[in-house]
């Protein structure tokens, strides 16, 4: 009888291929979850978000990564750059800043212009700020700030114009590393576009809180220090430290009377700016004694800014300032030349412009007539040499002395006394994510972009800030008062009739 060899039991030969395809599917899937939340994560860089509705640009681009690569970079800087930093307790290192704060020496009194903090925040000092205030302020704001027991969360809403929301966010955690367990837990919606929104005509029976660059009498928003003394990379402006001291030495090159016998103004009057679009017919050297330059900066970044470096601007001794789409952050830099500032008299102020004087920091002018206006404020130049020169230098001085250590004081005490008319403990709200500075170190998407935050870095030594005067609403009607009659004195001014005669 013959015996059937054993046969060995053997796999279907499908098994192994639908394995290697199964996983290759989930693999798949898992990637493209992946990705999807990778798409929906919001960050300060602007990535998945839409530009400002009320002051609309055109949409950021990013580097064209390959999608693992670019969700990977998202989800790593996102939820993963800040992580270690929250394990356990604070740091020894972080404890011993806290102990050695108070024993830092004694610090200096604000300056005056301080005292607007106060005044800022006095709409609420009677109805306080509630959740609720905060929570309508929402669809103003391109993001919310809250700052919990020492670290900072932001909800993004959407897209600042190239990296202001970086830099902004940036010099807040540079605070909290400066005054390390001072600053109060606080919650509060910024816009980081132009103009104030806030009108008091409008919301006057229930202001609503925004911080922001700039404000005005016509609002409630509250100025706050601008990005750019972090660094301005897309214009190629250095951090306000090294910034101010090239364009001062810039300034020292020519002597007061070597320097061009000109008003001279350069930037970009396409910004939807009645005032600079008006100041392009003054551009006459022997009519109005203006030399004004049109700057294109898309073209001055494909030359490498080699004709927009501030430094070299400051061979002039009149220098003009125009106000843009609404305030500009120029006007720090023309006053930091000691050149004499001829400004425009502005609609909007930011922070430490209200401490500047007419006649006695800059000279103004009219802008209901602004070329005879500059031509008059030239002229009493050329006859007026020292007074001219003098008000130059005070302008000059004026920026040196709004050194770092006082804006990082202005954004404590302003952040400090906000904080105490919060009638609500602060707590991130669900869709808030922490930024650190790993974080977003991690998302600067190009070399001067880190090489300017690590610049502007705050060393490890805690700081004492400068003391608050107290609030003095008398003070500052008696400055806003002095101001206007000085504004009108220029306006009814026959300057020529002083002049000996016209320019050589």
């Amino acid at each position: 009888m013959r015996i059937s060899p054993r046969t060995t039991a053997r796999s279907p030969s499908y098994i192994l291929p639908s394995v290697i395809g199964l996983c290759c599917l989930s693999l798949l899937f898992m990637l493209y979850k992946v990705n999807d939340f990778a798409t929906q994560t919001r960050t300060v860089a602007g990535h998945n978000l839409e530009p400002t509705p009320w002051h609309l640009f055109k949409p950021k681009t990013f580097n064209h990564d390959a999608l693992p690569s670019r969700a990977y970079k998202l989800l790593q800087c996102s939820y993963l750059a800040c992580r270690y930093r929250n394990q356990g307790n604070d740091t020894e290192e972080e404890e011993e800043h806290r102990r050695s704060a108070t024993s830092v020496a004694k610090a200096p009194k604000c300056p005056e212009f301080f005292r607007w903090i106060h005044q800022d925040l006095e709409p609420w000092a009677k109805t306080k700020i509630s959740k609720a205030h905060v929570e309508e302020a929402k669809r103003y704001a391109a993001f919310r700030v809250v700052i919990s027991q020492g670290k900072l969360y932001v909800d993004l809403y959407y897209a600042c114009v190239q990296s202001r929301a970086m830099f902004t966010i940036w010099g807040l955690l540079q605070m909290l590393k400066r005054y390390p367990g001072r600053v109060p837990d606080v919650d509060f919606m910024f816009d980081c576009m132009d103009k104030p929104s806030i009108k008091k005509t409008e919301h006057v029976a229930k202001p609503l809180p925004l911080l922001r660059y700039c404000t005005n009498d016509d609002h409630f928003d509250i100025p706050f220090p601008d990005w750019s003394f972090w660094g301005w990379p897309e214009t190629n402006i250095e951090p306000w430290t090294e910034e101010f001291q090239a364009i001062k030495l810039g300034g020292q090159e020519t002597t007061w009377r070597k320097k061009e016998l000109l008003a001279y103004w350069k930037g970009n009057p396409d910004v939807g700016s009645h005032v600079r679009e008006e100041l392009l017919n003054c551009n006459d050297s022997k009519t109005y004694r203006a030399q004004i330059m049109r700057q294109d900066w898309d073209e001055e970044a494909k030359a490498g800014f080699k004709q927009s470096e501030l430094s070299k601007q400051c061979n002039h001794r009149y220098k003009i300032y125009a106000e843009g789409y609404a305030w500009s952050v120029s006007l720090k830099y023309i006053l930091s030349c000691g050149s004499l500032a001829l400004v425009i008299t502005p609609e909007y102020e930011d922070f430490f412009s209200r401490g500047l004087f007419p006649k006695v920091n800059y000279w103004p002018i009219s802008p209901n007539a602004i070329c005879p206006s500059i031509k008059s404020a030239v002229d009493w130049g050329h006859g007026h040499l020292a007074e001219a020169q003098a008000i130059g230098r005070r302008g000059q001085q004026y920026m040196e002395n709004l050194n770092m250590d006082r804006v990082y004081d202005y954004m404590f005490h302003l952040i400090t006394k906000y904080s105490k008319l919060q009638d609500f403990k602060p707590v991130p709200p669900r869709n808030a994510m922490e930024v650190c500075a790993d974080s977003v170190l991690c998302l600067a998407d190009d070399s001067k972009q880190r090489e300017y935050l690590e610049k502007t870095r705050e060393n490890s030594v805690p700081a004492t800030p400068c003391t608050l005067q107290p609030p003095d609403s008398n003070l500052i009607k008696k400055w806003k008062k002095e101001k206007k009659d000085v504004f009108q004195t220029v306006e009814d001014m026959n300057l020529v009739n002083e002049i000996p005669g016209p320019l050589p």
